[in-house]
Protein backbone atom coordinates (compact mmCIF):
# COMPACT_ATOMS: atom_id res chain seq x y z
CA UNK A 1 0.00 0.00 0.00
CA UNK A 2 1.48 3.43 -0.70
CA UNK A 3 -0.56 4.99 1.75
CA UNK A 4 -2.09 3.45 5.01
CA UNK A 5 -4.08 4.61 8.06
CA UNK A 6 -3.93 2.62 11.36
CA UNK A 7 -6.15 3.18 13.98
CA UNK A 8 -6.64 7.11 12.77
CA UNK A 9 -7.97 9.12 15.84
CA UNK A 10 -8.67 12.99 15.97
CA UNK A 11 -10.53 14.56 18.73
CA UNK A 12 -12.09 17.80 19.05
CA UNK A 13 -13.36 18.56 22.52
CA UNK A 14 -13.14 15.30 23.59
CA UNK A 15 -15.98 14.09 20.57
CA UNK A 16 -13.90 11.45 18.04
CA UNK A 17 -14.32 13.29 14.35
CA UNK A 18 -12.66 10.21 13.12
CA UNK A 19 -12.42 7.05 15.36
CA UNK A 20 -10.15 4.66 14.77
CA UNK A 21 -10.06 4.38 10.92
CA UNK A 22 -8.35 1.76 9.45
CA UNK A 23 -7.34 2.82 5.25
CA UNK A 24 -5.35 1.83 2.75
CA UNK A 25 -4.87 3.00 -0.48
CA UNK A 26 -2.58 1.16 -3.12
CA UNK A 27 -0.80 2.68 -5.86
CA UNK A 28 -2.53 4.31 -9.24
CA UNK A 29 -5.44 3.43 -7.34
CA UNK A 30 -8.56 6.20 -7.27
CA UNK A 31 -9.97 6.33 -3.88
CA UNK A 32 -13.37 8.66 -3.05
CA UNK A 33 -14.13 9.17 0.41
CA UNK A 34 -17.95 9.94 0.95
CA UNK A 35 -20.48 11.01 3.23
CA UNK A 36 -22.42 13.90 4.36
CA UNK A 37 -21.22 16.93 6.47
CA UNK A 38 -19.39 15.83 9.74
CA UNK A 39 -18.88 12.36 8.85
CA UNK A 40 -14.91 13.24 8.84
CA UNK A 41 -13.99 12.96 5.88
CA UNK A 42 -12.06 16.54 5.17
CA UNK A 43 -10.59 15.93 8.59
CA UNK A 44 -8.87 12.31 7.35
CA UNK A 45 -7.99 14.16 4.47
CA UNK A 46 -6.06 16.68 6.37
CA UNK A 47 -4.69 14.25 8.92
CA UNK A 48 -2.88 12.39 5.96
CA UNK A 49 -2.06 16.25 4.46
CA UNK A 50 -0.18 16.77 7.89
CA UNK A 51 -2.52 19.77 8.36
CA UNK A 52 -4.28 18.03 11.39
CA UNK A 53 -2.43 16.16 14.48
CA UNK A 54 -4.03 12.77 14.99
CA UNK A 55 -4.59 12.09 18.71
CA UNK A 56 -4.07 8.36 17.85
CA UNK A 57 -3.27 5.99 15.04
CA UNK A 58 -0.76 6.92 12.69
CA UNK A 59 -0.42 7.40 9.26
CA UNK A 60 1.99 5.22 6.93
CA UNK A 61 2.96 6.51 3.52
CA UNK A 62 5.59 4.43 1.41
CA UNK A 63 5.88 2.47 4.67
CA UNK A 64 7.21 5.30 6.36
CA UNK A 65 5.73 6.59 9.73
CA UNK A 66 4.52 10.06 9.07
CA UNK A 67 4.41 11.37 12.94
CA UNK A 68 6.22 14.56 12.96
CA UNK A 69 6.73 14.98 9.19
CA UNK A 70 5.30 18.25 8.25
CA UNK A 71 2.70 18.95 5.48
CA UNK A 72 5.47 20.56 3.03
CA UNK A 73 7.64 17.25 3.41
CA UNK A 74 5.19 14.61 2.83
CA UNK A 75 5.73 14.50 -0.83
CA UNK A 76 1.60 14.70 -1.64
CA UNK A 77 -0.26 16.84 -3.83
CA UNK A 78 -3.42 18.92 -2.02
CA UNK A 79 -6.23 20.59 -4.08
CA UNK A 80 -8.69 22.60 -2.31
CA UNK A 81 -12.53 23.28 -3.21
CA UNK A 82 -11.95 27.27 -3.26
CA UNK A 83 -8.58 26.38 -5.20
CA UNK A 84 -6.42 28.94 -3.00
CA UNK A 85 -5.26 30.48 -6.02
CA UNK A 86 -2.38 33.29 -5.56
CA UNK A 87 -4.21 36.56 -7.36
CA UNK A 88 -0.94 38.09 -7.69
CA UNK A 89 0.59 35.40 -9.79
CA UNK A 90 -0.12 34.78 -13.21
CA UNK A 91 -1.26 30.97 -14.46
CA UNK A 92 2.23 30.17 -14.87
CA UNK A 93 3.25 31.60 -12.07
CA UNK A 94 0.37 29.21 -9.64
CA UNK A 95 1.30 26.19 -11.98
CA UNK A 96 4.71 26.83 -10.75
CA UNK A 97 4.90 27.14 -7.29
CA UNK A 98 6.33 23.85 -6.23
CA UNK A 99 8.65 23.88 -7.72
CA UNK A 100 10.12 27.38 -7.43
CA UNK A 101 9.46 25.46 -3.81
CA UNK A 102 12.00 23.34 -4.87
CA UNK A 103 14.67 25.58 -6.74
CA UNK A 104 13.68 23.63 -9.86
CA UNK A 105 15.87 25.41 -12.42
CA UNK A 106 13.97 27.88 -14.57
CA UNK A 107 14.21 25.84 -18.07
CA UNK A 108 12.79 23.13 -16.62
CA UNK A 109 10.17 25.14 -14.38
CA UNK A 110 8.71 26.25 -17.99
CA UNK A 111 8.74 23.52 -20.02
CA UNK A 112 6.51 21.41 -17.25
CA UNK A 113 4.17 24.20 -16.45
CA UNK A 114 3.83 24.24 -20.00
CA UNK A 115 3.50 20.21 -20.37
CA UNK A 116 1.26 20.68 -17.25
CA UNK A 117 -1.06 23.18 -19.04
CA UNK A 118 -1.43 21.00 -22.00
CA UNK A 119 -2.17 18.44 -20.08
CA UNK A 120 -5.39 20.19 -18.09
CA UNK A 121 -6.38 21.57 -21.37
CA UNK A 122 -5.11 25.63 -21.08
CA UNK A 123 -2.33 24.91 -23.53
CA UNK A 124 -0.62 29.15 -23.96
CA UNK A 125 -2.81 30.09 -20.76
CA UNK A 126 0.82 31.10 -18.66
CA UNK A 127 0.65 35.31 -18.93
CA UNK A 128 -3.05 34.87 -17.71
CA UNK A 129 -4.21 36.59 -15.16
CA UNK A 130 -5.87 33.96 -12.85
CA UNK A 131 -8.88 36.78 -11.68
CA UNK A 132 -10.01 36.88 -15.58
CA UNK A 133 -10.32 32.73 -15.61
CA UNK A 134 -13.86 30.66 -15.21
CA UNK A 135 -14.57 28.60 -12.08
CA UNK A 136 -13.81 25.66 -14.66
CA UNK A 137 -10.05 27.06 -15.73
CA UNK A 138 -9.06 28.32 -11.90
CA UNK A 139 -10.11 24.18 -11.00
CA UNK A 140 -7.47 22.98 -14.12
CA UNK A 141 -4.93 25.26 -13.10
CA UNK A 142 -5.33 24.15 -9.29
CA UNK A 143 -4.73 20.58 -10.55
CA UNK A 144 -1.83 21.62 -12.91
CA UNK A 145 -0.15 23.52 -9.72
CA UNK A 146 -0.99 20.44 -7.74
CA UNK A 147 0.53 18.08 -10.30
CA UNK A 148 3.46 20.14 -10.75
CA UNK A 149 5.71 18.23 -8.29
CA UNK A 150 4.74 14.83 -9.32
CA UNK A 151 3.38 14.18 -6.00
CA UNK A 152 3.48 10.47 -5.23
CA UNK A 153 -0.35 10.83 -3.57
CA UNK A 154 -2.94 13.91 -5.11
CA UNK A 155 -5.56 14.31 -2.39
CA UNK A 156 -8.52 16.46 -3.92
CA UNK A 157 -10.63 17.77 -1.17
CA UNK A 158 -14.13 18.45 -2.72
CA UNK A 159 -12.32 19.31 -5.59
CA UNK A 160 -15.76 20.47 -7.97
CA UNK A 161 -17.76 21.31 -5.23
CA UNK A 162 -17.87 24.96 -6.69
CA UNK A 163 -19.00 24.23 -10.47
CA UNK A 164 -21.90 23.65 -11.88
CA UNK A 165 -23.38 20.32 -12.69
CA UNK A 166 -23.20 20.29 -16.27
CA UNK A 167 -19.08 21.50 -15.70
CA UNK A 168 -18.84 19.17 -12.72
CA UNK A 169 -19.95 16.27 -14.97
CA UNK A 170 -18.06 16.73 -17.80
CA UNK A 171 -14.57 17.82 -15.70
CA UNK A 172 -15.11 14.22 -13.81
CA UNK A 173 -14.83 12.73 -16.87
CA UNK A 174 -11.34 14.13 -17.76
CA UNK A 175 -9.75 13.90 -14.03
CA UNK A 176 -10.96 10.13 -14.31
CA UNK A 177 -9.11 9.68 -17.74
CA UNK A 178 -5.86 12.19 -16.75
CA UNK A 179 -5.13 10.08 -13.69
CA UNK A 180 -5.27 6.88 -15.84
CA UNK A 181 -2.70 7.94 -17.90
CA UNK A 182 -0.53 9.61 -15.61
CA UNK A 183 -1.02 6.61 -13.14
CA UNK A 184 -1.66 9.08 -10.30
CA UNK A 185 -2.47 7.87 -6.80
CA UNK A 186 -5.60 9.38 -5.92
CA UNK A 187 -7.32 10.08 -2.35
CA UNK A 188 -10.52 12.89 -2.94
CA UNK A 189 -13.42 13.48 -0.79
CA UNK A 190 -16.32 14.59 -1.38
CA UNK A 191 -19.94 14.62 -0.77
CA UNK A 192 -21.62 14.44 -4.16
CA UNK A 193 -22.19 10.21 -4.66
CA UNK A 194 -22.26 10.81 -8.71
CA UNK A 195 -18.60 12.34 -8.45
CA UNK A 196 -17.52 9.64 -6.71
CA UNK A 197 -19.01 7.33 -8.57
CA UNK A 198 -17.96 8.36 -11.49
CA UNK A 199 -14.15 9.28 -10.05
CA UNK A 200 -13.01 6.34 -8.27
CA UNK A 201 -12.05 2.84 -8.30
CA UNK A 202 -13.14 2.27 -4.75
CA UNK A 203 -15.37 4.16 -2.97
CA UNK A 204 -15.07 4.70 0.89
CA UNK A 205 -18.61 6.01 2.76
CA UNK A 206 -17.97 7.12 5.72
CA UNK A 207 -20.56 8.10 8.66
CA UNK A 208 -19.24 9.96 12.58
CA UNK A 209 -15.50 9.31 11.81
CA UNK A 210 -15.79 5.97 10.95
CA UNK A 211 -16.24 3.98 8.11
CA UNK A 212 -19.75 2.40 7.07
CA UNK A 213 -18.36 0.39 3.89
CA UNK A 214 -15.74 0.30 1.12
CA UNK A 215 -15.73 -1.46 -2.11
CA UNK A 216 -15.79 -0.61 -5.57
CA UNK A 217 -18.60 1.40 -6.73
CA UNK A 218 -20.37 -1.64 -8.15
CA UNK A 219 -20.26 -3.01 -4.93
CA UNK A 220 -21.61 -0.29 -3.15
CA UNK A 221 -24.40 0.68 -5.29
CA UNK A 222 -25.62 -2.78 -5.89
CA UNK A 223 -25.19 -3.96 -2.29
CA UNK A 224 -25.06 -1.07 0.02
CA UNK A 225 -24.00 -2.31 3.69
CA UNK A 226 -26.72 -0.52 5.75
CA UNK A 227 -29.63 1.63 5.67
CA UNK A 228 -27.54 4.25 6.22
CA UNK A 229 -25.89 3.73 3.40
CA UNK A 230 -28.66 2.68 1.12
CA UNK A 231 -30.20 6.15 2.20
CA UNK A 232 -27.13 8.59 1.71
CA UNK A 233 -27.20 6.58 -1.90
CA UNK A 234 -30.37 8.26 -2.56
CA UNK A 235 -32.77 5.09 -2.15
CA UNK A 236 -35.91 5.84 -0.25
CA UNK A 237 -37.70 2.31 -0.51
CA UNK A 238 -36.13 0.80 2.97
CA UNK A 239 -38.07 -0.89 5.56
CA UNK A 240 -37.80 -3.13 8.38
CA UNK A 241 -38.88 -6.45 7.32
CA UNK A 242 -39.25 -10.17 8.51
CA UNK A 243 -37.68 -12.52 5.56
CA UNK A 244 -38.66 -15.67 5.09
CA UNK A 245 -36.94 -17.91 2.10
CA UNK A 246 -39.19 -16.80 -0.92
CA UNK A 247 -40.48 -13.19 0.51
CA UNK A 248 -40.98 -10.91 3.38
CA UNK A 249 -43.62 -9.51 5.45
CA UNK A 250 -43.02 -5.46 4.73
CA UNK A 251 -45.52 -2.37 5.40
CA UNK A 252 -46.28 -3.16 1.34
CA UNK A 253 -47.65 -6.80 1.82
CA UNK A 254 -45.58 -9.84 0.85
CA UNK A 255 -42.40 -8.66 -1.42
CA UNK A 256 -40.32 -11.25 -2.82
CA UNK A 257 -36.60 -11.78 -2.07
CA UNK A 258 -33.83 -12.94 -4.40
CA UNK A 259 -32.92 -16.83 -3.21
CA UNK A 260 -30.56 -17.32 -0.40
CA UNK A 261 -31.30 -14.16 0.95
CA UNK A 262 -30.61 -13.86 4.83
CA UNK A 263 -33.62 -14.57 7.22
CA UNK A 264 -35.14 -13.06 10.18
CA UNK A 265 -35.80 -9.59 10.81
CA UNK A 266 -34.10 -7.59 8.81
CA UNK A 267 -33.65 -4.17 6.48
CA UNK A 268 -35.52 -4.57 3.00
CA UNK A 269 -34.31 -2.23 0.42
CA UNK A 270 -36.69 -1.72 -2.76
CA UNK A 271 -34.70 -0.32 -5.91
CA UNK A 272 -36.92 1.74 -8.01
CA UNK A 273 -36.23 0.02 -10.65
CA UNK A 274 -37.95 -3.19 -8.89
CA UNK A 275 -41.12 -1.21 -8.77
CA UNK A 276 -43.52 -2.41 -11.31
CA UNK A 277 -46.15 -0.92 -12.10
CA UNK A 278 -49.59 -2.80 -13.31
CA UNK A 279 -53.34 -1.69 -14.00
CA UNK A 280 -54.83 -0.74 -10.69
CA UNK A 281 -57.11 -3.94 -10.68
CA UNK A 282 -53.79 -6.48 -9.70
CA UNK A 283 -51.00 -6.14 -7.63
CA UNK A 284 -50.63 -3.73 -4.63
CA UNK A 285 -53.14 -0.43 -5.05
CA UNK A 286 -51.39 2.26 -4.90
CA UNK A 287 -52.26 6.10 -5.11
CA UNK A 288 -49.68 8.36 -7.05
CA UNK A 289 -48.75 11.09 -4.98
CA UNK A 290 -46.13 13.02 -7.20
CA UNK A 291 -44.09 12.99 -9.69
CA UNK A 292 -40.19 14.51 -10.24
CA UNK A 293 -38.38 14.53 -13.50
CA UNK A 294 -35.23 12.91 -13.37
CA UNK A 295 -33.63 13.38 -16.38
CA UNK A 296 -33.62 9.60 -17.95
CA UNK A 297 -36.73 8.63 -15.95
CA UNK A 298 -39.39 10.00 -13.60
CA UNK A 299 -39.65 9.41 -10.23
CA UNK A 300 -42.84 8.18 -9.17
CA UNK A 301 -44.19 8.38 -5.33
CA UNK A 302 -46.97 5.90 -4.84
CA UNK A 303 -48.85 5.55 -1.53
CA UNK A 304 -50.34 2.36 -0.01
CA UNK A 305 -52.81 3.03 3.22
CA UNK A 306 -50.55 4.08 5.69
CA UNK A 307 -47.44 2.32 4.32
CA UNK A 308 -43.89 4.33 3.95
CA UNK A 309 -43.97 5.51 0.76
CA UNK A 310 -42.68 3.84 -2.27
CA UNK A 311 -40.64 5.31 -5.00
CA UNK A 312 -41.08 3.70 -8.60
CA UNK A 313 -38.71 4.70 -11.43
CA UNK A 314 -40.74 5.08 -14.79
CA UNK A 315 -39.97 6.18 -18.71
CA UNK A 316 -41.30 9.27 -19.27
CA UNK A 317 -43.77 8.37 -21.79
CA UNK A 318 -45.30 6.13 -19.53
CA UNK A 319 -45.66 7.99 -15.84
CA UNK A 320 -49.06 7.90 -14.68
CA UNK A 321 -50.60 11.34 -13.61
CA UNK A 322 -50.48 12.53 -9.89
CA UNK A 323 -53.88 11.26 -8.25
CA UNK A 324 -53.86 8.28 -10.23
CA UNK A 325 -54.66 4.87 -9.29
CA UNK A 326 -51.86 1.96 -10.39
CA UNK A 327 -50.69 -1.24 -8.95
CA UNK A 328 -47.55 -2.46 -8.00
CA UNK A 329 -45.38 -5.81 -8.43
CA UNK A 330 -41.83 -6.29 -7.10
CA UNK A 331 -39.08 -7.74 -8.93
CA UNK A 332 -36.93 -9.55 -6.87
CA UNK A 333 -33.77 -8.90 -8.73
CA UNK A 334 -34.00 -5.73 -7.45
CA UNK A 335 -34.48 -6.26 -3.57
CA UNK A 336 -31.63 -6.44 -1.61
CA UNK A 337 -31.69 -7.65 2.29
CA UNK A 338 -29.16 -5.18 3.78
CA UNK A 339 -26.90 -6.90 6.03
Amino acid sequence: MLLSLEGATVRFGGRAVLDAVDLGVAEHEIVCVLGPSGSGKSTLLRAVAGLQPLDAGRVVLDGRDQAGVPAHRRGVGLMFQDHQLFPQRDVAGNVAFGLRMRAEPKPQRAARVQELLDLVGLPGAGRRAVAALSGGEQQRVALARALAPSPRLLMLDEPLGQLDRSLRERLVVELRELFGRLGTTVLAVTHDQGEAFALADRVVVMRDGRIAQSGTPLEVWQRPADAFVARFLGFENVVEATVGAEAADTPWGKVPVPEGAPQGTRTLLVRPAGVRLVPADSGLPCTVTARTFKGTHVAVHLQFEDAPRLEAACALRTAPEVGGEVGVEFDPAEIVVLG
